[in-house]
């Protein structure tokens, strides 16, 4: 599945038809192993018991050589030109075959000569012990963490969610339940800040930072089992909005409350209409179509690397509940409802700026396009 991801062809498994693996052509030889004449892709063998990783197998697939060439990493990989694959496997398959990949790369280094070495940073693991496959734990562990995580998130809360996904990941607990619990815990966090006392306004925000945690727990599971689906993103990014514009909201009453005013009320509701325009616009732009299999929500805009873009990017982050944190230690939560009423409209300001710009690139390349062609 990962091999699929990264944009191999075709995946075969060489083994008996005891050993069939459901979705993957098991072949029982190296004869039947059917290649296209002109093919122009690289045939890679590694070991079954090889810990598939996106970084290694793309790395791998790009890797360039002679045409009648083959690479080698000892006992873990083995790559072969595509002029070289049908000679390949006919050596591979005398003498009744070859049938592990230390004995592969004995019959082509015989054949062929010295194997090309693989670029460097390509390490992949092959679990042979239990040792190895704590190992393995680890290194997937850390492919979940997105490089688009803030900087609490990543040495924070990270940590946290990945120790509970290895444990989820052995129950029957399914990615969008834990979106559902996550959202739950925000949710009841939330009227915590009805209150001005400094006590319960902090249980309120360590439930809204458990609610953070959480919700990395379900994508870390989705993508640990291959259950991504285009409803688990649509469920995780509206849940995360509607648990913002309830806490939000809350605060505001809280503030009304307390100061016996209805004024807190208009900033409660521009703090909940700037995120919730903001989360709508995103949405219905970029993310409504979007079925590609990938992550749904990546960036406000089409273009990431453009400096507001990124600007936007990371203030969507959610560090900033270490702020709420910190103030409703004091009891002072109504003063990030400040910022929020400020922030919150002018960021949906900055991101319908962001898409304006992007169409009035795409009408500028489209009349340069046309006038080209005339």
């Amino acid at each position: 599945m990962v091999a699929r991801q990264v944009g191999y062809g075709q995946v075969f498994l060489l083994a008996d038809g005891h050993a069939a693996i459901p979705g993957i052509a098991t072949i029982p030889d190296w004869r039947s192993l059917a290649l296209d004449a002109h093919r122009s892709a690289p045939l890679v063998i590694a070991p079954t018991t090889i810990l598939s990783e996106f970084d290694w197998l793309e790395s791998v697939a790009l890797t360039r050589m002679e045409p009648a060439g083959w690479a080698s990493l000892p006992d873990r990989i083995v790559i072969l030109a595509p002029a070289a694959a049908r000679d390949a496997l006919a050596l591979l398959d005398a003498e009744g075959g070859a049938c592990d990949l230390t004995e592969v790369q004995n019959r082509l280094h015989h054949h062929f000569g010295p194997p090309r070495a693989i670029l460097e940073g390509i390490d992949p693991l092959v679990v042979r012990t239990p040792t190895d496959v704590r190992a393995a734990e680890k290194r997937l562990l850390r492919s979940l963490v997105k490089d688009t995580d803030g900087f609490m998130a990543r040495h924070v809360e990270r940590p946290i969610s990945l120790e509970i996904s290895r444990h989820l990941a052995r129950t029957a607990v399914t990615p969008n339940q834990m979106t559902l619990i996550s959202l739950a815990v925000g949710l009841i966090g939330a009227p915590f800040f009805l209150s001005p006392r400094p006590l319960l306004q902090t249980v309120g925000a360590l439930l809204f930072l458990a609610h953070s945690i959480l919700d990395g727990c379900d994508g870390e599971l989705a993508r640990l089992r291959f259950q991504q689906s285009r409803w688990g993103g649509v469920l995780d990014f509206w849940g995360d909005n509607v648990v913002h514009a309830v806490v939000f909201a809350c605060m505001a009453v809280g503030w009304s409350l307390a100061a016996a005013a209805t004024w807190p009320l208009l900033l409660g509701a521009a703090a909940v209409l700037g995120s919730l325009g903001s989360a709508s616009f995103v949405y219905w732009r970029l993310m409504h179509a979007k079925d590609d299999g990938g992550p749904l929500f990546t960036s406000v805009s089409e273009v990431p690397d453009q400096r507001l873009t990124r600007l936007l990017d990371a203030a969507s982050r959610r560090d900033f509940i270490y702020l709420v944190l910190i103030l409703a230690l004091f009891g002072k939560s109504d003063w990030f409802l400040l910022l929020a009423a400020l922030g919150a409209p002018i960021y949906f300001i900055l991101v319908l700026v962001v898409a304006w710009r992007e169409r009035r690139q795409k009408t500028a390349t489209i009349s340069a396009a046309q006038g080209a062609n005339h």
